[in-house]
């Protein structure tokens, strides 16, 4: 039972593949003979078969010379009538013997550089001639300047300069007027305690507060000190600038001029 079982499908399989069409060879026509593993042929030997491209589908016109006139394409009838018709009959070969012209003088201009001989890149070459340079000066060319002057000339121009000489006698330094506001560093050097130590009494309510709100008036802590000193410091604070009677107004501190003078002694 099982053999008659396998034999009907067998014939089942090779009925199918009967019917299937067949594969087609990708390698066909490749290399020699259609082998596409097949080895190169010897020298000498001719290979005979189809051209890639047709004889019939090469053309065989040649190209006209830089001198020849281009060729001009045959007119149709009907565009002869219309150009009749209009009187311009002719414009089509006239056009392209212009083109023509147009493109041969091109050519001979390019060929002969436009009139101008070639520069070939050498260090023999002489340098070119600055034409129209009037910003560049040429004092240092000894070549330049002796074609412009001579030596009597040269003397004549010195002396011309040193007669416009004018000698301005010194004179004495203005005095400095000074400023009238307090020298907050000759103040600095005059005091030697540290800041914080109290030297003068100071009486009033509030003074901590009073003198926080007025020392953030001014911009910097020097400028508080020439207005504390102004209106009578240090023995007097009358703008409650210095609240711990230490003669010194806000934040000011006089160690950086002390320091100062000590280095530079």
């Amino acid at each position: 039972m099982r053999v008659v079982v396998t034999l009907v499908a067998l014939g089942s399989i090779l009925s199918l593949a009967a019917c299937s069409p067949p594969v087609p060879d990708s390698a066909a026509g490749v290399g020699i003979d259609g082998d596409p593993f097949a080895p190169p042929p010897a020298a000498g030997t001719t290979i005979t078969g189809d051209p890639l491209v047709p004889p019939a589908r090469i053309s065989s016109e040649t190209l006209p010379l830089a001198n020849e006139p281009l060729p001009t394409a045959p007119r149709s009838p009907a565009s002869s009538s219309v150009a009749s018709s209009y009187g311009s009959s002719g414009s089509g070969s006239t056009a392209a013997a212009d083109i023509a012209a147009e493109t041969r003088a091109a050519l001979q201009a390019a060929g002969a550089n436009s009139g101008q001989a070639p520069v070939e890149a050498s260090p023999s070459n002489p340098a070119p001639a600055l034409i129209g340079n009037p910003g560049i000066s040429d004092e240092n060319n000894f070549d330049a300047v002796a074609a412009r002057q001579t030596i009597e000339s040269d003397a004549q121009r010195l002396a011309n300069q040193r007669s416009q000489y004018q000698q301005v006698a010194p004179t004495a330094l203005p005095s400095q007027t000074g400023s009238r506001d307090p020298n907050i560093v000759q103040y600095a050097l005059s005091t030697s305690h540290p800041v914080g130590t109290k030297v003068y009494s100071r009486a009033g309510i509030n003074l901590r507060s009073r003198s926080a709100r007025n020392c953030a008036g001014f911009r910097s802590s020097d400028q508080a000190q020439i207005a504390f000193l102004q209106a009578g410091g240090p023995k007097r604070d009358r703008k409650a600038l210095d609240p711990d009677g230490d003669g010194y107004a806000c934040s000011w501190d006089p160690s950086p001029y002390r320091l100062a003078v000590r280095g530079n002694s």
